[in-house]
């Protein structure tokens, strides 16, 4: 137990360990930490269900929801407001979000070699299929998200506070998946999320090979997101995953009484791996997210 609920309800959540009798590594399969965040969640549920993770070697331990509190009330934060993801390493007597973060560090981490944290676009942003980890660091790090192989990889900088950031200082490489939108299934970022996960188990060389990527993997050293210049109402011309060449209109914001429409141009080329899919929009909101390859 974490903490109780102001009703006395007791908290707790559930830790999947699955076992090989030979030893191996231990791989960290964990979602939820956003409660609004689904995809993630249903992409453990479905290796749960279907049965796919039996390690041969090595032991897999798999949490679905680590933000329990979120989950029920449909939030990103705990009943605080406070964000899990910015509270590890975490203490025993803080916030919510800190005694979460603590509890997992003591129980759970000392015990993972590698792993997966799996999440999810927020805010009405969806995100394409793609992992995100510090690239050109650390070999393990570099190998797992090759071994994923997911449709893009991007280098994303560790941020203070987060999973991620903590097991780096400790020498565990932690790659983080996003996909999709809060609260809304992504059916095929979730089977990519599978499939790469398969991969990787396969990689640390404690299961059968898994299913070949759909598609090559594109690594993207450097993503910018365009912001709005204008309020208004905002219309996408291109869709996630498409590749958008420099001085292209990408959208129009519109005032909502008909009388302008300002046309937007991309100032750069790269492949949209994140949409914002909110109408409304104010001056300096995230607009589309651009992966730029090398």
């Amino acid at each position: 137990m974490i903490s109780k609920l102001p009703s006395g309800a007791v908290i707790d959540v559930p830790v999947h360990v699955i076992r090989a009798q030979e030893p191996g590594p231990v791989l960290l399969l964990m979602a939820g930490m956003h409660g609004d965040e689904v995809n993630g969640i249903e992409t453990i549920r479905r290796l749960i269900r279907r049965d796919l993770l039996k390690p041969q070697r090595g032991t897999i331990i798999a949490i679905p929801i680590l933000n329990i509190y979120g989950f029920l009330n449909f939030s990103r934060e705990v009943p605080d407001g406070k964000d899990v993801n910015r509270s590890f390493p975490g203490h025993p007597r803080g916030s919510v979000a800190s005694r979460v973060a603590h509890r997992f560090m003591r129980e759970i981490m000392p015990l993972v070699d590698v792993g997966i944290d799996f999440h999810t676009g927020g805010a009405a942003r969806a995100n394409h299929p793609q992992l995100r980890c510090l690239l050109g660091q650390d070999a393990a790090t570099d190998a797992l998200a090759q071994a994923f192989a997911a449709p893009f990889t991007l280098h994303a900088r560790l941020r203070p506070g987060s999973l991620r950031s903590t097991a780096y200082t400790l020498g565990k490489p932690i790659i983080v998946y996003e996909t999709g939108e809060s609260l809304r299934l992504d059916e095929g970022g979730i089977e990519e999320a599978i499939a790469g996960t398969l991969r990787v188990i396969h990689f640390l060389g404690m299961g059968p090979a898994g299913p070949l990527p759909a598609r090559p993997n594109i690594v993207c050293h450097r993503h910018r997101w365009l912001r709005a210049r204008y309020a208004g109402l905002f219309r996408a011309h291109v869709g996630l995953g498409d590749f958008v060449e420099e001085g292209q209109i990408y959208g129009s914001v519109s005032d909502p009484y008909g009388e302008q429409s300002v046309r937007l141009e991309s100032p750069l080329s790269g492949y949209v791996i994140g949409l914002n899919h909110m109408p409304v929009v104010n001056q300096g909101d995230a607009l589309l997210h651009l992966g730029l390859p090398e």
